[in-house]
């Protein structure tokens, strides 16, 4: 599977609700110092934060983890996600989780200090 798109932040800015995302998802990350955080936000607008997880039986990426939660909750689609990471690319696999639920739903990605670097729309 190709590695999706980031396009450029140029100077867009997250509404409100996108925000929040980039927040519980550096929040998520730093709880326990994990490679990566992340949140989504379903249908409903509930939202879910998961860090990655590296265990010798198990790896699971950030954003895998928090798709989960919300398909575990109850969840049909979602409206937005997003990772902060320090990798420059949105894993495959946490993409693909994410398009399971919505095919259109944008995934900004952010650094570890909350800075957009792009969003992955496709």
């Amino acid at each position: 599977m190709p590695e999706p798109t980031i396009a450029p932040a140029a100077d867009a800015e997250l509404s409100a609700e996108d925000a929040k995302l980039v927040t519980l998802a550096r929040s998520a990350r730093a709880r326990i110092g994990a490679v990566e955080g992340a949140a989504v936000r379903d249908q409903d607008g509930r939202t879910y934060a998961a860090a990655s997880v590296a265990l010798p039986s198990l790896s699971v990426t950030a954003l895998q983890l928090a798709v989960a939660s919300a398909a575990a909750a109850g969840a049909s689609k979602l409206e937005a996600a997003a990772v902060v990471t320090e990798a420059s690319t949105l894993d495959g696999a946490g993409h693909a989780a994410v398009r399971d639920l919505a095919v259109d739903a944008p995934i900004h990605v952010a650094s570890p200090d909350g800075t957009l670097l792009g969003t992955v729309t496709e």
